[in-house]
């Protein structure tokens, strides 16, 4: 096996892109990679002569490959072959391929024994993958010609054939003697050669997509086996199976147990400055991106936010000048984090103030490891907590903690988010009732109740009784959700991301697909394409059954990070939903072009977010086009749209009432501000009032896709106004179809309803 070696002006990125190279094959695979990076840990520059060791430590009868990175490397390199003996200085290879992606594509060739040759060819192809998905020119490959013998596989994994799973993909193929080609069933790219890396990264395979393996040769038969085994077992990827809460949580919206105090902060005094802080603080960073690394692998990419968190240029520079002017390493670090974090807090928009708990999370995980103390994971009780952090809510062992109680408002943290996905009770909210350590505390998220020392025997019937209710909506949740009075009423999941679709149990399709979510990790605009594979994957998970396509929906707590927005006074009283395309049209466009060619092939409705004008709805339809069957509808979010629904839905196909900003605008009440959350009620009989108008005077199909609609009572009393279409978030998809079939609707007194004080009558009279 061929030696590698790297050269770089940096020891800190030479060590980085090895360890990024290394994961993409087994430790007993690996090619001997040394580096001659830095003139030491942390001052830039290289050293022919460290480059020359390097080259002896990694020489192979089969050659040597350099790979570096830019000005004097090249420099370096070349005077170290006068240094090394002739015979060594004849098997080694200068390359011009790419530093990163040049690394990785070399060091999954060598590890199958390919030749000098092949495995700088690989190198030098590694920016193939990345310019064919950005679109950059790149030389014309050779045609490559696809099999006659082949198979079909699926990508299951969450983020598609990435680096690692397609570099395991390309090491077993290069272990037959077959030649395997691959195409991507769902985008016609292809067929390619899949003993290549560079080859297999352009088609950009993601989740859902089908893929033919064609395979020539004497061993055609077995690799195709081979490659058959490896997509079963997701490419070598960790499956995350979230059909069912992962590990263990409950899934239930009771808890009850001892409280278990947490959030109390890092402690700073014991510590002792040394010699070289800088060191100190390099080290915990490189130990906390290894853990980052190790969460975001498992929980996807809300990790992703904390790592750009932990390597953001501008704080880091800010530390370290700190540490250099003689502050400790704990001090220094904390302080530049509690800045960020009150800059965050500081902000007009609702979802970015929650982006403090992330700063937060990473602050004390590097203090954490500066200070050399370990962060217990808690069990066996109810965590309370002032706020929940991603990381926290990740590594709780779900079987053993009873739930989690927020002190903090707000549904949209990242901890928030993990928690409900791995099926841990929780409650957010709770203020600063007072929680004395240990003592047996239960909440009711279904009624928002927390209970200090409770009755234990009414609070374990309750519990009892959830457990009962979910056991049996689960069980069933294929059926019909047909009422005792013969109604079906159409119960679909909301989705933000493919796997939403993946884990829904029983939806009879998809109410709302946020598309602002489903891309929102972006920072460059989806192409069309992209959005069609999103499109399909999730059409693919339910079956074929109809998704209603939401219009990019931005601003207020919505930002896009590849649309700009002015700032605004008043955010949600602003440019949102459609409004934000009437001056800027391009990317609504794409986005319906989309749409149309999604719906060309499954069942697709789509609708407009945040419409209030009849004039905004005929600026729609005509940004749409020809419908050629689609269904169109538009949200009704505002108390405008709501009572004068008849005049806008003229044109239409439906509507769908969004019950959380309509409660908002209807209650002037911040449904994110805990001072005014409680006003921000969608039982409020205003809020149903508008409902019911909705319902008598839309004249098309009435959908709701609030959190309203996932409450299965208020489901009860919406499918009663008249609404015929209900899409809840996915774990309560279950629970409202069950909660419908034993419902009777014609026994509903919706004119008590709507004649309510208020909505705790209304709870109550239901």
């Amino acid at each position: 096996m061929i030696g590698i070696v790297v050269v770089s002006h940096s020891r800190a990125l030479a060590d980085a892109a090895v360890g990024l190279a290394a994961e993409m094959v087994a430790e007993d695979k690996r090619p001997v990679i040394a580096v001659a990076a830095g003139l030491d840990a942390t001052t830039f520059g290289t050293d022919a002569m460290a480059v020359s060791e390097a080259i002896g430590t990694a020489d192979s009868p089969d050659g040597v490959l350099v790979l570096l990175d830019l000005g004097s490397a090249v420099l370096s390199a070349e005077m170290a072959l006068e240094f090394v003996d002739p015979e060594v200085a004849a098997r080694v290879r200068l390359t011009s391929a790419p530093l990163v992606e040049g690394l990785v594509a070399a060091v999954v060739t060598a590890s199958t024994d390919a030749s000098l040759d092949a495995v700088a060819a690989e190198a030098e192809r590694g920016l193939v993958g990345k310019q064919d998905h950005l679109g950059v020119a790149t030389a014309e490959s050779a045609p490559v010609v696809e099999a006659d013998r082949a198979v079909e596989v699926v990508v299951g994994n969450e983020h598609g054939l990435h680096a690692r799973p397609a570099a395991r993909l390309v090491g077993l193929v290069n272990g037959f003697d077959a030649v395997v080609t691959l195409t991507d069933l769902d985008t016609g790219k292809g067929p390619v050669d899949a003993s290549s890396l560079s080859m297999v990264a352009t088609l950009n395979a993601q989740q859902g997509h089908r893929l033919r393996v064609g395979a020539s040769g004497t061993e055609a038969e077995a690799v195709l086996a081979a490659v058959e085994n490896l997509a079963a077992e997701n490419f070598g990827d960790a499956v995350v199976e979230t059909t069912v809460p992962s590990p263990g949580g409950s899934g239930l919206d009771v808890a009850l147990g001892p409280a278990v105090l947490a959030g109390a902060g890092v402690d700073l005094g014991a510590y002792v400055a040394g010699d070289n802080e800088l060191l100190r603080l390099d080290d915990a960073l490189a130990t906390a991106r290894d853990q980052l690394r190790e969460l975001q692998d498992v929980h996807g990419d809300i990790f992703a936010a904390h790592l750009a968190l932990l390597g953001d240029r501008k704080v880091l520079d800010d530390v370290r000048a700190s540490i250099t002017a003689g502050a400790s390493a704990p001090t220094a670090w904390k302080q530049v984090y509690d800045g960020l974090a009150a800059t965050f807090e500081g902000l007009d928009d609702p979802y970015q103030r929650e982006r403090a708990q992330d700063v937060r999370a990473v602050r004390d995980r590097v203090l954490r490891l500066l200070v050399g103390v370990t962060a217990e994971a808690p069990t066996d009780g109810i965590l309370v907590v002032p706020e929940l952090d991603a990381a926290t809510a990740a590594t709780l062992d779900a079987t053993r903690i009873a739930g989690i109680a927020v002190r903090a408002a707000g549904t949209t943290g990242h901890g928030v988010i993990v928690a409900r996905s791995r099926g841990i009770p929780l409650i957010t909210g709770i203020g600063d009732v007072d929680v004395p350590p240990g003592v047996v505390v239960f909440f009711d998220a279904r009624t928002g109740s927390f209970e200090v020392a409770p009755d234990e025997d009414r609070v374990r019937a309750t519990i009892t009784e959830r457990e009962g209710e979910r056991t049996r909506a689960i069980a069933d949740a294929e059926q019909p959700a047909t009422t005792r009075d013969g109604r079906t009423i159409d119960v679909l999941v909301n989705v933000g991301v493919v796997q939403d679709a993946v884990d829904a149990r029983g939806a009879d399709g998809s109410g709302l697909v946020r598309t602002e979510v489903l891309f929102g990790d972006r920072r460059t605009a989806p192409t069309v394409d992209e959005q069609v594979d999103a499109f399909r994957a999730i059409a693919r998970a339910l079956g074929g059954r109809p998704i209603t396509i939401r219009t990019w929906d931005i601003g207020g707590d919505k930002p896009l990070p590849f649309l700009p927005q002015d700032r605004e006074a008043n955010p949600f009283l602003g440019e949102r939903g459609l409004r934000v395309f009437r001056r800027r049209p391009q990317l609504l466009r794409d986005q319906l072009e989309a749409v149309r060619r999604t719906a060309a092939e499954t069942q697709v409705h789509v609708m407009f977010p945040m419409v209030t004008t009849a004039d905004e709805v005929e600026w729609a339809l005509q940004e749409l086009g020809p419908r050629d069957g689609l269904e169109v509808g538009i949200m009704v979010e505002v108390p405008a749209a709501a009572l004068r629904v008849s005049t806008l839905a003229r044109d239409l196909d439906f509507v769908s009432i969004g019950t959380n900003d309509l409660t908002q605008y209807t209650t002037a009440a911040d449904r994110t501000n805990a001072a005014v959350a409680p006003l921000a009620d969608g039982l409020d009989p205003a809020v149903l009032q508008l409902i019911d108008h909705v319902v008598r005077n839309a004249g098309v199909r009435v959908a709701v896709c609030g959190d309203l609609a996932s409450d299965p009572q208020a489901a009860v009393l919406l499918a009663a106004l008249g609404v015929t279409e209900l899409s809840a978030v996915g774990p309560q998809v279950p629970l409202v179809k069950a909660q419908l079939r034993q419902a009777d609707l014609g026994r509903v007194d919706t004119a008590a309803v709507l004649a309510a004080r208020d909505a705790a009558q209304v709870r109550g009279l239901l």
